[in-house]
């Protein structure tokens, strides 16, 4: 446990899993987290309800990815986001009618849900975080079709008969085997004996061949070639594709985080086959513009007024969190101005609301569960009037390299949009638990808006970054702006808000 900001924020490094048990039951007031989004999820290949749990460690060749996670982080995986148990702790710690406010994708927002629900949670809203910066990841159905490797599909057929034939002469079973692949799940050794009726048969790396070949007793030169030369196959174009006429070379940057490229280093552009030609144009992806964000509850103590005054907690703070700066009369039917898109500072009711003679005056709009980055894209979205465009009325926040403070963590929310959150949910003096930390922009946050926060990060290296981002907030400006200059060296990694923490 280490203490930052005076006291006002303490990080516990190691799994939250075993940090929350640490915290007594009713201390926190509530939760801001962006747990990982397990986009790329070992369970798409061995996710059935009694399979038994793939190791990372143990997985390579084909299935590395899958097992590695998002942008290959071993965090990125559902084992904690989606587990009603650890969702239980959260609910235990937290006093009643505290709120849980978490991040997700809108391909596992569903289970997130689900498992907050199962846990004793009310679920109030879903949040919907909008942003004009993200690109489509989508495979090129015509581009996958030329370039495939329909050459290589019977000689793998014929590695995988090999394989077949040996364990059913030794009478084992895929099971039997696991243990040599470091407890693999079975069906990663039943792609590598796959029958010829199986639609997915799969080439074991060397590695795995050589230890094949020594529990099944394979021994056969010819067949040692033919996986060596089907192993250096992997990666490269089909005949089809090499063989094909360039018509032209693609230009220009290649879209990606970095390293992590979504388009092949051929930039060639290769007359198509009829084949390929006939799915020109068709994807596998939208193009994502939004997250969505879990709005849940801890169940009341009573009424809302009974909870409120007994614990703090039960509401949410609409008036320090309205949206823009019009002034809005009781009746609602004048504007006195309109002024930005944003959300103004943080205040007390009174700072938010005043009068107007007898009249009781709202400054800026009840926020809405729509948040948006505040990007023209977004912006031109929404219909406009004689005074602009709607998207005013909608809280505005986008991540820049501020927002970064130097950390190499390859998604960082926007502390404004952070501090929104906490504020929307906390009650004055409040504590804030965060238990995907990431480069702690939570707890920044929480300190700006005059919270105490406690968070919990696993990575040593975020654990470092966000030690240097609270020590920011004591070094002045001058120190944070060159901690910016730093970060925006390396924004290859920063796509803007998409997949940010």
């Amino acid at each position: 446990m280490q203490s930052m900001l005076d006291g006002r924020s303490i990080l516990y490094g190691g799994d939250c899993r075993d940090s929350i048990t640490r915290l007594d039951d009713c201390s926190i007031d509530a939760v801001v987290t962006d747990p990982p989004y397990a986009l790329e999820s070992i369970r798409k290949r061995f996710g059935g309800k009694n399979a038994a749990k793939a190791k990372a460690d143990g997985m390579n060749g084909g299935f590395a990815r899958l097992s590695g996670g998002f942008m290959g982080q071993q965090w990125d995986t559902g084992e904690v986001a989606f587990d009603v148990d650890f969702w239980s702790e959260c609910w235990r710690v937290l006093k009643p009618g505290g709120h849980v406010a978490a991040f997700s994708s809108t391909r596992t927002y569903h289970r997130l849900a689900v498992a907050i629900e199962d846990a004793g949670f009310e679920i109030r809203d879903q949040l919907a975080w909008v942003y004009g910066t993200g690109f489509p990841k989508s495979h090129d159905v015509s581009k996958g079709i030329q370039r495939r490797r329909a050459e290589d599909v019977e000689p793998v057929r014929a590695i995988c008969r090999v394989v077949r034939a040996a364990m059913d002469a030794k009478g084992v079973k895929s099971r039997d085997m696991t243990s040599e692949f470091g407890d693999c799940n079975a069906r990663l050794i039943d792609h590598w004996a796959a029958r010829d009726s199986d639609s997915q048969p799969s080439l074991p790396t060397p590695q795995q061949w050589a230890t094949l070949r020594r529990v099944l007793g394979i021994d056969d030169s010819e067949i040692d070639a033919e996986v060596a030369r089907l192993n250096a196959r992997k990666g490269a174009a089909s005949d089809e594709w090499t063989g094909a006429d360039i018509v032209g070379e693609q230009t220009g940057a290649t879209p990606g985080f970095g390293e992590y490229r979504f388009m092949a280093k051929d930039r060639t552009i290769r007359k198509p086959t009829d084949a390929a030609e006939q799915w020109a144009g068709w994807g596998t992806a939208l193009k994502p513009a939004w997250e969505p964000i879990c709005l849940a509850r801890k169940p009341l103590a009573g009424t809302v007024a009974d909870t409120v005054l007994e614990y703090g907690c039960g509401a949410i703070n609409v008036a320090a969190c309205r949206v823009g700066h019009e002034v809005r009369h009781a009746s609602h039917t004048s504007l006195a101005s309109c002024s930005g898109n944003s959300l103004g500072k943080a205040g007390t009711a009174e700072a938010r609301r005043g009068t107007r003679g007898d009249k009781k005056e709202d400054r800026g709009r009840w926020p809405a569960n729509i948040l948006h980055d505040g990007s023209p894209e977004v912006a031109a979205a929404f219909p406009a009037d004689k005074d602009g465009s709607a998207a005013r009325f909608f809280y505005s926040a986008k991540a820049d390299a501020t927002d970064r403070a130097g950390s190499s963590h390859p998604t960082v929310k926007p502390v404004a949009l952070m501090r929104w959150l906490c504020r929307l949910v906390t009650p004055r003096g409040g504590v804030v638990l965060d238990p995907f930390a990431g480069s702690g922009t939570t707890g920044e946050a929480a300190f700006v808006e005059g919270f105490r926060s406690v968070l919990f990060e696993r990575e040593p290296q975020f654990q470092a970054d966000i030690r240097q981002r609270m020590d920011l907030l004591f070094s002045g400006q001058e120190e944070r702006g060159r901690k910016k200059v730093k970060a925006q060296g390396r924004l290859d990694l920063d796509a803007g808000p998409l997949f940010s923490r």
